[in-house]
């Protein structure tokens, strides 16, 4: 059910690509899916994750920040479910082992991914992965020194923080853009926008990350967890019971307020 609600607004947002339509009406229905998630949060595992990242890129960046482009919707969608498994955010180097990309790399023949069909893919996914990191995993992009081969202890490294991300991605989605390339799966349009908007999206991320996949809103949760510990104290109801646990858990609640919750459930 979620799924197709979901696909529904995307439709919306198709049919007025170019400008927003998120209304009121719109914001509550988004609102009332994210609702869902929560309510769930126990069974989210049933939740394909590509319905997830595509409602929570809809509520940050559509709603929240008035995008109004249907592409740059589909596209961070996509990007976020591709990059699922770690594996996906960083290539293999010749031993098997994941390597970090840098700028140089990707301007370097040699030191290019060999596993990507041209040019033009090296650059757009070296983008995504920049984006990546930098909107969902800001903490991971702090200042640090990378030493290149054959650097002496005393030279000066240069250094690698969220900057870096920012400006590299920016130029890898503009080259990918212009890159002489006879097809590709997104039009050189949307390439650009996501250079020329790319810290509005990093921003737009890193509240998404922040909210719901390396945390929670935990308002939103200590109100489910309250309402479902209302419920079994109304009708002693251990569903109810195991619902609030689900929600103390995240929140680690202190066992003295509600000691109930760290107790043998009543037989059914």
């Amino acid at each position: 059910m979620l799924e197709e609600r979901v696909r529904e607004l995307k439709e919306i947002i198709a049919g007025s690509d170019g400008r927003n339509a998120a209304d009121a009406r719109f914001a509550r229905a988004v609102d009332a899916l994210v609702a869902v998630v929560y309510e769930r949060i126990g069974a989210i595992a049933d939740i394909p994750t590509r319905a997830l990242f595509d409602l929570f890129v809809i509520k940050v960046l559509y709603v929240e920040r008035g995008s109004r482009h249907a592409d740059v919707i589909e596209y961070l969608g996509a990007l976020l479910d591709g990059f699922l498994f770690s594996s996906a955010l960083y290539p293999q180097d010749d031993q098997g082992r994941p390597r970090r990309l840098y700028f140089s790399d990707m301007l370097d023949d040699e030191k290019r991914p060999r596993d990507v069909e041209n040019v033009f893919e090296a650059y757009r996914q070296y983008a995504d992965r920049a984006l990546f990191v930098a909107g969902v995993f800001p903490s991971s992009a702090k200042p640090r020194r990378r030493r290149a081969p054959g650097m002496l202890r005393g030279d000066q490294a240069p250094q690698v923080d969220g900057s870096y991300y920012v400006s590299t991605g920016k130029t890898m989605y503009r080259m990918a853009a212009r890159d002489d390339h006879a097809s590709c799966a997104h039009q050189p349009d949307t390439l650009t926008r996501l250079a020329d908007c790319f810290e509005i999206y990093v921003d737009a991320l890193n509240e998404m990350s922040q909210r719901y996949i390396t945390g929670f809103d935990m308002e939103a949760i200590s109100d489910r967890m309250l309402d479902a510990f209302n419920r079994y104290r109304q009708s002693g109801d251990n569903t109810a019971l195991d619902d609030a646990r689900r929600y103390a858990a995240i929140l680690t609640v202190d066992g003295r307020t509600f000691p109930k919750l760290f107790t043998p459930a009543d037989p059914a």
